[in-house]
């Protein structure tokens, strides 16, 4: 009896061992297997570990996506994975220590992937490219990596990114010579794209969706080339079906505009996460949270609780691209975007009854000849309107003189009563160069807060790291 109770602890040690070695902790990371459920998922939708992959993040929606190309040569959806944090705003990266993940397309060699990083493992992304570099943005170590922590990266849960690095590491070792990532600052859908059609970005953005377009028209990776400060995709040709999806989205943006879809600037406190960890946060709380989701990454802790509390400020523009109100949402989910737009304080134009001008006594005599019998201009109450008999043609420069005047008072020779502008409710100061807004002040709550809070120039000599 005891030897077989001896033989049940040894058991249940050896597989508990086996359960922490799956999980590959310390030198052991770059080997990192892929689970087997992914696998099975893999067969399933008739792919292999070694062909080709390519990935797509999405800031908005906080998700980022695993393509794997198929044995008929097109790319198919593997997984999409809730994304656990990205700092910054919607919009590309323009300068070191912004706090902003990049948007653009992006090419993951081989020497890009670090199984030695302090947040697990992780690739960089290649910021800055070409695309970047032409522009002359700075910035490094821009990666993807573990860690619920982030400080202009894409921060995954260590289990996510042991996965994505698995699956990027087996279809290069297959012969892929990079992987390409489309980040974008959202799904480029056509009610996203009627929402933020005044956001300083648009022309950026609308490139973008060029790629885009192609990827998911034909299944294929784009050739992507920058020429003229712009992405050029396969040499600026498009197949007539691509084409074909522009015209169709472009038509349905004009109606949903049409049908009042309102334009709008979403302000970050800092970033996002998933509306997953976002339940999690709330529930368990934040250590709970950094517990599960970065068990092999430095701890760091979630960066920026408290700007993940709520949801966007709503910055509802004029057809000018002019701030007239800002709401707060729920969330960046388009349903609450819109909820919080219909319930801001819509301000009626204030009507200001505007004062007669008033002619210099010295023009109170009409110029009349003596013994003209004509009556001279009589000048109404302040309460009434003014009241001009018309003038003789040798009068009419005179009088134009005279009233040209009005509008100084709001109102104009004709009418008495001035319509002011609508007020503002509540303004976003904002730089159309610059989509970063304030922090609100800290809360003195005792909430940890990451290191990875500091600029990205603290990790410069440690390139390793990330």
């Amino acid at each position: 009896m005891a030897i077989k109770q001896l033989a049940l602890v040894a058991f249940v040690a050896l597989t508990l061992a086996a359960c922490e070695e799956d999980r590959y902790r310390g030198s052991a990371r770059h080997n990192i297997p892929i689970p087997n459920a992914t696998y099975a998922l893999m067969s399933e939708k008739g792919m292999s570990k070694d062909q080709p992959i390519l990935i797509r993040s999405y800031k908005k929606e906080s998700e980022l996506e695993v393509w794997k190309r198929k044995a008929d040569g097109q790319y198919a959806l593997l997984k999409t994975y809730p994304m656990c944090r990205w700092s910054g705003q919607l919009g590309p990266k323009i300068r070191e220590g912004d706090r902003m993940a990049p948007e653009g397309f992006y090419a993951i060699a081989p020497q890009q992937m670090n199984p030695n990083s302090s947040y697990y493992v992780s690739f960089n992304m290649g910021y800055p490219n070409a695309y970047d570099r032409s522009y002359g943005r700075t910035g490094a170590h821009l990666m993807v990596h573990g860690a619920c922590s982030s400080a202009g990266c894409y921060s995954m849960t260590d289990d996510q990114i042991g996965e994505i690095y698995a699956l990027v590491r087996e279809a290069q070792n297959a012969g892929q010579r990079a992987v390409q990532m489309q980040a974008y600052p959202f799904r480029m859908t056509a009610q996203n794209l009627a929402k933020h059609r005044l956001d300083p970005n648009i022309a950026f953005w609308k490139n973008l969706k060029e790629g885009s377009d192609y990827f998911e028209v034909t299944r294929d990776e784009p050739a992507v080339s920058v020429a003229g400060g712009r992405y050029v995709f396969n040499g600026g040709q498009a197949p007539a079906a691509v084409a074909e999806k522009r015209r169709e989205d472009e038509v349905q943006v004009a109606a949903l505009v049409a049908k009042g879809t309102p334009a709008i600037k979403l302000i970050y406190d800092d970033g996002d996460q998933h509306a997953s960890f976002k339940r999690a946060l709330a529930s368990s709380g934040a250590d709970a949270l950094n517990r599960s989701a970065s068990w092999a990454s430095r701890d760091v802790g979630i960066s920026r609780q408290d700007a993940l509390a709520l949801g966007p400020r709503v910055v509802v523009l004029d057809n000018a691209g002019k701030a007239r109100a800002t709401v707060r949402a729920a969330s960046a989910d388009n349903d609450a975007v819109l909820a919080a737009v219909a319930a801001a304080p819509v301000e009626e134009p204030v009507k200001v009854e505007a004062k007669p001008a008033v002619a210099p006594a010295a023009t109170q005599l009409a110029k009349v000849a003596p013994g003209d019998t004509r009556q001279a201009p009589v000048l109404a109450s302040a309460s009434s309107t003014p009241v001009v008999p018309a003038a003789p043609a040798e009068d009419k420069p005179f009088l134009q003189r005279a009233l040209s005047f009005m509008p100084v008072f709001g109102g104009s020779a004709d009418q008495g009563v001035a319509t002011a502008a609508a007020p503002v409710v509540s303004i976003v100061p904002t730089s159309p160069t610059t989509t970063n807004a304030p922090l609100p002040p800290r809360r003195a709550s005792g909430l940890r807060t990451s290191s990875l809070d500091r600029s990205t120039a603290a990790y410069a000599s440690q390139p390793a790291q990330r």
